[in-house]
């Protein structure tokens, strides 16, 4: 509510606005000289109405850097652990930037430039983070009354800075292995593996699940008498050190599930059970007992890395010229459900996946590979006909 006064012979008002967020002092807009109560009443009015729909904001003293940590707090109460995580380099790339320059002052045009700028320096992706990280930031200080536009508005990616070679990673044939290239690889890892490395690998393939969801697994997530696995966790562990880590929920809310198993791998599940009861008799003093599936001798679930590593030490003996990481087994899962004969809803359910366009590239690779299989066939069988 305005204060209407009178000073002299004119009339003034005082309008109260939001508190400054640096000071957190209650900001006001005073004017005089108005000749009658009624002028400074409307003038009032007016000035209320403007600040109502924002397009009456003072600028705001804060700096970028001020902002983008009051804005790191309020989305760490809000987002999982390693979401924070994901956005706190970006962020500190555009306080490097824009660090002690007022919020309020930063430009479409400048925004467009730098992360033009940054383009040239990281990848993509990495680029597309920054955008995210940037747009999160800005929307914020929108809410938060500090500006009425965003210069993230408007803004248009850069063109993906890809060399030949990078296009050559982005292949999809290196995304996933093929059948044969399982089989090989499964075989190397069964006759050149230690422990838990072939169940590992065969239940990713079997599974599709992420490597993470997979490290995380406890004996009471499995139904030996429906063949079925719940995934409800996953792993988070960044610095890769055996007893520090935590267990987050999935990625998403679809990525929480229930599938059924091959019964084959159901098999192979109960045998490791027996054989890691042995083995946590045989290291009683050592192993702590938290239920895991994938627990190595200490009862600790494996982590990343080494994970990573035992997946190279197999490739290199297949002597399949592909960069296949962890996450390379769910596109196999996946391409192997499609030549199954899956279609992509039951694939993106069992998968828990939103988005799907992995999982589409795969498809159309799979449906030319299937295509082309039964044209052969075909042909074969129709062969001398005419």
């Amino acid at each position: 509510m305005a204060h209407i006064h009178r000073r002299g012979d004119k009339w003034s008002y005082v309008v109260n606005i939001a508190k400054d967020p640096v000071t957190k002092k209650r900001k006001q807009i005073t004017k005089s000289g108005f000749r009658t109560k009624k002028e400074a009443q409307l003038a009032a009015y007016k000035i209320e109405s403007e600040i109502a729909d924002g397009s009456n904001l003072t600028p705001s003293k804060i700096t970028f850097e001020q902002f983008a940590n009051e804005w790191l707090t309020y989305y760490k109460k809000r987002v999982k652990i390693s979401s924070v995580r994901a956005r706190t380099a970006p962020l500190n790339l555009l306080v490097s930037t824009w660090g002690t320059m007022p919020i309020a002052e930063i430009t479409k045009s400048m925004y467009q430039s730098r992360i033009d700028e940054l383009n040239e320096v990281y990848s993509f992706s990495y680029i597309d983070s920054i955008h995210t990280t940037g747009n999160m930031i800005f929307k914020h200080a929108i809410r938060q009354d500090l500006l009425q536009f965003t210069p993230t508005s408007g803004f248009v990616k850069p063109k993906s800075n890809l060399s030949v070679d990078d296009i050559e990673d982005l292949k999809i044939l290196d995304k996933f292995l093929e059948l044969n290239e399982l089989e090989l690889f499964l075989d190397v890892a069964k006759k050149d593996g230690l422990y838990l490395d072939y169940l590992m690998f065969v239940t990713l393939a079997y599974t599709g699940m992420r490597i993470g969801e997979l490290l995380v697994l406890k004996w009471s997530d499995i139904n030996f008498d429906r063949n079925t696995i719940s995934i409800t966790k996953t792993l988070y562990n960044p610095s890769n050190k055996r007893f520090e880590y935590e267990l987050l929920t999935p990625k998403t809310k679809k990525s929480i599930r229930t599938i059924l198993i091959d019964p084959s791998l159901m098999s192979l599940l109960k045998k490791h059970q027996s054989e890691q009861l042995e083995m946590q008799m045989n290291h009683r003093t050592l192993f702590k007992d938290q239920n895991f599936i994938f627990a190595e001798e200490t009862g600790y679930p494996r982590y990343f890395r080494k994970v990573g590593d035992r997946l190279k030490r197999f490739m290199k003996k297949t002597n399949v010229a592909k960069h296949i990481t962890p996450h390379g087994f769910r596109h196999t899962h996946t391409s192997l459900l499609i030549e199954a004969g899956a279609d992509i809803k039951g694939i993106q359910e069992r998968l828990g996946h939103g988005d799907i366009n992995t999982t589409m590239n795969i498809y159309a690779h799979m449906t030319k590979n299937v295509e082309e299989k039964t044209s052969h066939k075909f042909s074969e069988l129709t062969k001398g006909l005419l």
